[in-house]
């Protein structure tokens, strides 16, 4: 006999078209909002797993789990922790809804779903996570193990707030302007400098444009060469804030597996021969960790110049290597200018800071400048002169070689408490690079399971599933340890070894 779970997602099969043009997740998120409004699905339900109903529909779990977070955020569907996931009882739609003039006082049985007020773009914009964390206030900020977070506590604010103020001293009126949209000529100078020595790029200061963080320089490099519909290789897992990005956009994805050599080109052109685009992390893969090797890298570069493709490179946090020494770029090896080359200061400096780059191929100068322009207009002034005086001081080598220095060392003590506190129940290896290790769990727990039992225990942990598209996830949690020191280290392995026991 079929379990009912089972059979209400087996209703819903058909109402599932690939070829549609509108996307899964979209069309999931349609049919279960429809059937819960039409009672179908009633108040109180327990709903199948997204795992179940992935199964049963024959599409990728992280379609369903996108399907649920839209629900879910929208007050449909409610989640108990241990138990399962359930149709709310009172539904938006009826707190919401205001009679007319014509039924006001008068009582209907007619449910009329509220107008949509978005355009389909601004629906693709809604529905994109960019971070496993939305709701950030509710975030602890400083709790372990949150990935991709610096050691804040090690900057040097009082050096920052020193030459901020020294800064403002001697700010001149014409600094209060509208600037160059490409960001303030100094500090490209001081960005294209260091590249040029640390990661092998071939540019010059035209070629640099100052953004509001890698994101933004996702955003507009999508927006400026990408049309709708447009087929984009895209890493398997990956990082969300680019597949944002790219779904925003219009996109089509293409996921691309990964393996111990990065991206797979041959999957990708079997997949995709002519996509628009290719989006990689080369150095340090998001967030397996992997480095693409130097035939891979060759590989990508000879497709996207035989096809005029481009190549998205983000380099997201090169800078953080423990053993040997980094590839160079892929824009440093490309000979065709195929390569648009992102950085950020975020995961060097500190997040709030919201400054990046992107390195634009000699033809789209112009217009990534008229696209930066239209974003807003540019980033801020006095925020771009402290960063260049931090930089040409050399204030940004020392700070680099310290935290090089003390997340190799974080690195360890993480490895050694793991090893001590989870022996038996997770495998955690080091890595040569990065600011984030891999927790492979046992094949009797499920990564999302443990998340969200070490959440009761104040632990940040981000299972991998959640970043992959469409090919089978590994098995395991993302712990960052960058910003954390050895007490809280030592804290948040002991509260994860609880939950363990518990998942």
């Amino acid at each position: 006999m079929m379990d009912n779970n089972v059979l209400k997602a087996s209703l819903l099969s058909p109402m599932l078209d690939p070829e549609s043009g509108v996307a899964l997740y979209r069309q999931l998120y349609e049919t279960m909002r429809q059937a819960i409004l039409a009672g179908t699905l009633p108040g109180g339900v327990k709903l199948p797993s997204t795992r179940t109903l992935a199964q049963t529909l024959g599409i990728s779990r992280a379609t369903v789990i996108q399907a649920f977070d839209q629900l879910l955020s929208e007050g449909y569907i409610y989640g108990k922790v241990g138990s399962g996931t359930y149709v709310e009882q009172v539904l938006p739609d009826e707190l919401l809804r205001l009679p007319d003039k014509q039924t006001r006082g008068k009582k209907t049985n007619e449910i009329l779903p509220p107008p949509d007020p978005l355009s389909e773009r601004g629906k693709m914009i809604a529905t994109s996570a960019v971070a496993p964390f939305q709701k950030w206030d509710q975030v602890v900020q400083h709790q372990a193990f949150r990935p991709g977070i610096p050691a804040l506590h090690e900057f040097p604010f009082k050096l920052w707030s020193q030459l901020a103020t020294r800064r403002w001293k001697n700010i001149q009126p014409a600094d209060f302007g509208y600037s160059d949209p490409a960001g303030y000529r100094p500090l490209r100078q001081e960005i294209a400098r260091y590249l040029q020595v640390a990661r092998g790029v071939h540019c010059t200061e035209e070629q640099i444009i100052i953004m509001a963080g890698s994101q933004q320089a996702l955003h507009l490099a999508v927006q400026l060469l990408i049309d709708t519909g447009d087929e984009v290789w895209i890493e398997d897992p990956c990082y969300m804030g680019a597949r944002g990005a790219l779904v925003s956009g219009g996109a089509q994805l293409i996921p691309v597996p990964i393996d111990d050599e990065g991206l797979d080109v041959t999957q990708g052109i079997a997949r995709s021969p002519r996509a628009r685009m290719a989006y990689v992390t080369p150095s340090h893969q998001f967030p397996v960790g992997t480095v693409m090797s130097l035939s891979r890298r060759l590989a990508l570069l000879r497709w996207a110049s035989q096809t005029t493709s481009w190549i998205l490179e983000d380099d997201y946090d090169s800078e953080y290597r423990y053993a040997g020494h980094p590839l160079a770029s892929l824009q440093g090896l490309d000979q065709a200018g195929r390569v648009i080359y992102i950085g950020t200061f975020s995961k060097v400096l500190f997040p709030a800071l919201r400054l990046g780059y992107l390195v634009s191929p000699p033809e789209l100068i112009d217009a990534f400048r008229a696209a930066r322009a239209a974003a807003d207009r540019h980033a801020h002034m006095l925020d771009q002169m402290v960063l260049t005086d931090f930089m040409a001081q050399e204030h940004f080598a020392r700070h680099l070689r310290r935290m090089r220095s003390l997340y190799e060392e974080r690195q360890a003590i993480l490895l050694e408490v793991a090893h001590k506190e989870l022996e038996g129940r997770i495998s955690i290896k080091a890595a040569s690079a990065g600011m984030n290790l891999l927790a492979h769990l046992p094949k009797d727990l499920q990564d999302t399971t443990v998340a969200q039992q070490a959440a009761y225990y104040g632990v940040a942990v981000t299972p991998i599933s959640k970043y992959y598209i469409q090919y089978p996830p590994l098995n395991a949690l993302l712990l960052g340890y960058a910003a954390y020191n050895q007490q809280e280290i030592h804290h948040g392995i002991q509260n994860l070894a609880r939950a363990l026991l518990l998942s």
